[in-house]
């Protein structure tokens, strides 16, 4: 049991780390590229338009 424990605790190390590094990629690319950037606020602004909208709806 304490190896499963080793192990589970090993790859959730594993798996945050690599989230951390795909997290600050992304950043260093957004900030690189302009377009990029743009682009994201601009899916983050839509998500939140469409995800408001299905609030609204939801509750009529």
């Amino acid at each position: 049991m304490t190896l499963f424990r080793f192990l589970l605790s090993l790859f959730a190390f594993i798996g945050a780390l690599a989230a951390a590094g795909a997290l600050v990629i992304s950043v260093v690319l957004m900030l690189r590229f302009p377009p990029l950037l743009i682009a994201v606020l601009l899916a983050c602004w839509l998500l939140h338009r469409l995800l408001k909208m299905l609030h609204t709806t939801s509750h009529e």
